[in-house]
């Protein structure tokens, strides 16, 4: 959970639209859905279908003493294109995953929202909690909703009672408060839901609901294949 962000936020929307057929089909019946390569013991027996994806995106790289940034220098995007997310195993709600982009290895959990509303919304919406060994990134929260979010705006997610401020950019959030990401973690490993609240670039208020069921297996599985 360091400042140390690899990834661009130009790509993450794109990122998300591709890895969309594996999420759905986490969440579709069992009868509905192709056999899947075996997944981890731990793992509730349900069939999934291999991503074609890159991996989840990442927190622009903050400015000197801002949370809030500009995303960095945009790097050729054939690296990312061409990274394939491996599942790792599936968990109630949560996938995890792993891929290697630029031949770095990234480990990422990643969840669809069963309830709530983002207005206007025209594209899949996600919630990844991210690993990046090379880059020294465990578990970071990133968010991505289906309508731009207001420019220079903040947005909440609660858990429970909790409530933690996030900074946005685009259609993407991430913790506004580094050191707040660990104690964000904790309570998701321990909540049964987040609700993510912003303001859409339209000025409507949106707000999306995401079940926490299965995020502690999807973490320590992921945490396993990205030491």
């Amino acid at each position: 959970m360091n400042t140390n962000r690899s990834f661009l936020l130009p790509l993450a929307t794109a990122a998300a639209m591709l890895i969309l057929p594996a999420v759905i089909s986490a969440q579709t019946p069992p009868a509905q859905q192709k056999p899947a390569a075996a997944a981890p013991a731990q793992a509730k027996p349900q069939q999934v279908q291999q991503p074609t994806a890159t991996p989840a995106p990442a927190k622009p790289q903050p400015a000197a003493a801002k949370p809030a940034a500009k995303p960095d220098t945009p790097a050729p995007a054939a690296a990312i294109a061409n990274a394939k997310p491996m599942l790792l195993g599936q968990y109630d709600n949560w996938g995890a995953y792993w891929a290697a982009p630029g031949g770095h290895k990234v480990c990422f959990a990643v969840a669809r929202p069963h309830g709530g509303q983002s207005n206007a919304a025209t594209r899949p919406r996600y919630l990844f909690v991210t690993s990046r060994p090379m880059d020294k990134v465990k578990d970071e929260v990133s968010i991505i909703v289906g309508a731009p979010f207001k420019s220079n705006s903040d947005a909440t997610v609660a858990v429970g009672a909790v409530n933690f401020a996030m900074v946005t950019q685009a259609d993407g959030a991430w913790i506004k408060n580094t050191p707040d990401e660990t104690r964000l973690i904790e309570a998701m490993r321990k909540g049964a839901d987040l609700v993510l609240k912003g303001t859409t670039e339209r000025g409507a208020q949106s707000a999306d609901t995401f079940s926490l069921k299965g995020l502690a297996q999807a973490l320590d599985r992921v945490a396993r294949e990205c030491k």
